[in-house]
């Protein structure tokens, strides 16, 4: 049979859509649109700043539309691989971005960019391993606990140790927001696949002392939790950042200053093309778009519950609620911190902050979320007349 390879690479190029779930259709549009909205945002957000740095108002937009061009294509290919298959290769994945993860804190290796050493460069192509492994965490995640009480002891231990490796490795960068992200997600896997309230209470007091060890050792991290309690303490130093971001959405008004016409963007408001993106979109779009951005992450979030009921295993429910928790938690943290709900972090917005591994693992991850829908809603109900008799409809599973 041939293989249409357009639907791998042009993802408005799809026939097949149609015959899908009407959950794996809307999520598939929501995402498109997430991406398509936020590569405008990021475009009124760098312009100014990409002038001045690069000499080329369009420097991050270009960048962040080939990432994204790419990234489509992990996700169509996440789209129409069987979930199986992805489950397979997990594992391997995990060792292998693991793998890049040790390589970014050897000294020489590893690129650091405001005190923090995140990334390697593969040629010409700077990576961010602890972005590309969130979406193989979920599988193998996923894969361990839906299979929890059928795997032995050795098993749960090695990859527990192995879980427990990648996020002090992220630390190490050092990273506390994505390492406590991590950790979350697991957690919430953990819990979701109903493991004993011991483990799960004994691992949230593991990384409870963890991210207070690395509070205690890191003076910055100390910094933006003292200055994220008040901010007016230092208006020209920690709380410089907060103050900024404060005054750019409370800049938007009801109806917001209007595309493109954020003024705090201009060389007030830090990194406002990324940890604070959020900012600059609800300066120029008031609080009516920030609801209506809120509006589709809850549906967003309604339909990876929906589909994670609908899943016809535990495994594929849980990548469900591992994608889930990467897309909207994520965002709603980005959101948390631009608000002055949560102390400054370096976590990127899903498909609005400029950055290439992070818009890859996310399409990725979406694709994945949707093959769970494709897949969930393949059953055939079958008539009991049938049922009773063995004999089962033409066409059914």
């Amino acid at each position: 049979m041939a293989v249409d390879v357009r639907r791998f690479i042009f993802p408005f190029v799809d026939l097949s859509v149609s015959k899908w779930a009407w959950e794996a259709r809307v999520l598939r549009w929501l995402t498109l649109l997430w991406l398509v909205l936020g590569l405008l945002v990021l475009y009124s957000a760098s312009y100014s700043i990409a002038i001045v740095e690069h000499g080329d108002g369009l420097y991050y937009f270009k960048r962040q539309a080939l990432w994204a061009i790419v990234g489509l294509v992990g996700f169509n290919c996440a789209i129409h691989t069987p979930l199986r298959s992805w489950l397979k290769i997990a594992p391997w994945m995990v060792f292998g971005i693991l793998g890049l993860l040790v390589l970014v804190l050897v000294p020489g290796l590893g690129t650091t960019v405001n005190g923090a050493t995140r990334w390697i460069s593969i040629g010409i192509v700077p990576i961010q391993p602890s972005e590309l492994i969130k979406p193989f965490l979920i599988l193998q995640a996923a894969s361990l606990f839906g299979r929890w009480n059928h795997v032995s002891l050795k098993v749960r231990l090695t990859w527990i140790g192995i879980w427990g490796v990648i996020l002090v490795g992220i630390l190490l960068q050092p990273n506390l927001s994505t390492t406590a992200l991590c950790g979350m997600m697991l957690w919430l896997m953990a819990l979701a696949a109903g493991l004993s309230y011991q483990l799960l209470g004994g691992t949230a007091a593991g990384g409870l002392i963890l991210a207070t060890l690395s509070v205690s050792i890191n003076e910055y991290q100390r910094r933006r939790i003292l200055s994220f309690l008040n901010p007016w303490a230092s208006p020209d130093g920690d709380g410089y950042q907060l103050i900024q971001s404060l005054l750019a959405v409370a800049s938007g008004g009801p109806w917001g200053t209007g595309f493109g016409l954020s003024q705090q963007k201009i060389f007030y408001l830090p990194i406002q093309y990324s940890d604070f993106i959020f900012s600059v979109f609800a300066e120029e779009f008031g609080f009516i778009g920030s609801l209506v951005l809120l509006l589709l992450l809850g549906s967003y979030a309604t339909l990876s519950l929906l589909v994670a009921f609908k899943a016809k295993n535990l495994v594929y429910q849980l990548v469900a609620i591992g994608v889930m928790v990467i897309m909207v938690g994520q965002s709603l943290v980005n959101i948390g911190v631009a608000t002055g709900v949560l102390p400054t972090t370096g976590l990127p917005f899903p498909l609005f902050s400029y950055g290439g591994s992070s818009s890859i693992a996310t399409l990725l991850a979406a694709g994945l979320l949707i093959r769970v829908a494709r897949e969930s809603g393949k059953a055939k109900v079958i008539e009991m007349s049938r049922a009773r008799s063995g004999q089962p409809k033409p066409g059914d599973l």
